[in-house]
């Protein structure tokens, strides 16, 4: 049975917890990063988003060159084991309506589970339906 590990998207946008919110907003001028997951000594601390950068930081007159990504960040409600079941994983994501989750071993980031990403993943294993053909 696939697990979790197998259809995760590896190594996502991170950033050290001592990295600036000026680093992460430059992170963020890729259209495609949507979060930034940020780590010290691998443990993964939680996420920052644009929505975190204009709150903590813009909105509360911070230096965003002196504002360490440690200080704003967001824990993660939920992440998931790497070896968990594709199908449990998809339940989880349904359950918690989680559009991506972290995916961790041992508390370290190793990954993003996308539920679109997933969702394809699980279409793909289904067999052939017999009414079709």
């Amino acid at each position: 049975m696939d697990r979790v590990r197998d259809a995760m998207v590896a190594d996502p946008p991170q950033l050290e917890g001592g990295a600036t919110a000026q680093e992460a907003g430059r992170a963020f001028d890729r259209p495609e990063v949507r979060a930034l997951f940020v780590c010290e000594e691998a443990k993964l601390l939680g996420v920052v988003t644009r929505k975190t950068l204009v709150r903590e930081v813009v909105a509360a007159g911070r230096d965003p060159g002196a504002t360490p990504v440690r200080s704003i960040v967001e824990p993660p409600d939920h992440t998931i084991d790497s070896d968990l079941p594709l199908d449990q994983a998809f339940r989880f994501l349904e359950e918690h309506d989680l559009e991506r989750v972290p995916v961790v071993e041992d508390g370290r980031l190793v990954g993003v589970l996308s539920r679109a990403v997933l969702q394809r993943r699980l279409a793909e294993d289904e067999p052939p339906d017999e009414a079709e053909g």
